[in-house]
């Protein structure tokens, strides 16, 4: 394991319903909220004490929001009391519009909060309703209001772009009001149809059509370009943030190949070579837990080839792209040679720029970004 400081997740799996889009595990059974936060201090005595020094933790859903201050303090003060997080980690959490109000805001900023995610997704009512969200247009843009007036410093908001019949005119609606509420951090995530939801559904039955890929990628080149002009820095595939520390110190540890745990139902945990995941069931986490078991469903022991494939998938997804250098140390080869060919039609094709320092993706790479790394595993 290299030496740099983890991660830490905990999923918080509840939702007043579920979206029609969304594949992360939740359920709707508030009622349960003590019964997990009980077995989530208990997972944390599990696995504790750990060795590496921790300096993010992110809650993460779900929808944490839907969690009283005091729940979100008690879960704060064990991660600390478990785990070495630094006094100076970056604390998120994912909130939806219509779960938050001022009071709330400043009481969870009160308990160790400094980051929020808010899940805006759409800022038109009709998107909104279509996506099955639970808040209005104006429900997002107060919770952004407040956010900031509550003393959020560091506040993140996601769209969703590539919706059926969407167009580059609709979205750069979208993305003119996101800006003139001046967020910190803007994530825009291209709907996909992720299986056994309700839009996979729709599709396989006709109901809903995907975009087509030239609207896609029209998408995708409209939201850098205005993003850019607006003053936010391209760093990661779906990720944009303002000059300065706005980026998301946790998800970078996830492009970065850093470790992380991960707690609570369906989370992952990677500590190199091995990464391992728990139930995504509460009823089968509640169980191990109160058994004195850790709630792990499955585990897999990375060989060093799929490391360097899947260090190189990650590096490419971000604008830094993959330091050549760092890539040869830590796995004692030669990249330019092991890859020569594949680097050499890559970059004649425009869709990579390489140096001896550095192999990043092109302007053009970053549409076909996973073909890209399709063929390098290849």
């Amino acid at each position: 394991m290299r030496n740099q400081p983890a991660g830490l997740y905990i999923h918080i799996p509840f939702c007043f319903s579920r979206c029609p889009y969304c594949g992360f595990y939740s359920q709707t059974d508030l009622d349960l909220i003590p019964s997990f936060v009980s077995a989530l201090k208990q997972e944390m005595s599990m696995i504790a004490p750990f060795p590496p020094a921790f300096d993010t933790l992110y809650l993460g859903g779900g929808t944490p929001s839907l969690l009283e201050p005091d729940v979100i303090a008690e879960i704060i003060e064990a991660s600390y009391r478990y785990f070495p997080l630094s006094a100076k980690a970056e604390i998120t959490i994912e909130a939806n519009p219509g779960t938050v109000t001022p009071v709330y805001l400043k009481e969870i900023i009160a308990v160790g909060i400094n980051r929020i995610s808010i899940g805006i997704q759409s800022f038109e009512d009709t998107t909104l309703r279509f996506l099955g969200r639970m808040h209005s247009a104006a429900e997002a843009i107060a919770s952004i209001r407040d956010a900031r007036e509550a003393g959020f410093e560091n506040i993140g908001i996601d769209l969703m772009y590539g919706l059926p019949g969407q167009s580059a005119k609709d979205w750069i609606t979208e993305l003119k009001t996101a800006v003139s509420r001046r967020p910190e951090h803007i994530a825009c995530y291209m709907l996909t149809f992720e299986p056994r939801t309700l839009f996979d559904e729709w599709k396989n039955k006709g109901k809903i059509k995907a975009a087509e890929d030239e609207t896609v990628s029209l998408l995708f080149e409209t939201t850098i370009d205005f993003l850019e002009k607006s003053g936010y820095n391209y760093y990661e595939i779906s990720n944009f943030a303002k000059t300065g520390h706005y980026e998301s110190r946790h998800n970078r540890k996830y492009w970065s190949h850093a470790p992380y745990i991960g707690l609570g139902p369906s989370a992952h945990s990677f500590m190199e070579p091995v990464r391992s995941w728990n139930h995504s069931s509460l009823k089968k986490y509640l169980k191990d837990v109160r058994k004195g078991r850790r709630p792990v469903a499955g585990n897999e022991t990375l060989t060093d080839n799929a490391l360097i494939l899947e260090a190189t998938y990650l590096g490419l997804r971000t604008a830094k792209g993959i330091s050549i250098n760092d890539i040869n140390q830590r796995f004692g080869m030669d990249f330019g040679a092991r890859f020569a060919p594949i680097l050499k039609a890559l970059s004649k094709e425009g869709v990579i720029s390489l140096t001896p320092e550095r192999c990043v993706l092109t302007r053009k790479g970053r549409l076909f970004c996973d073909g890209i790394a399709a063929r390098l595993s290849g």
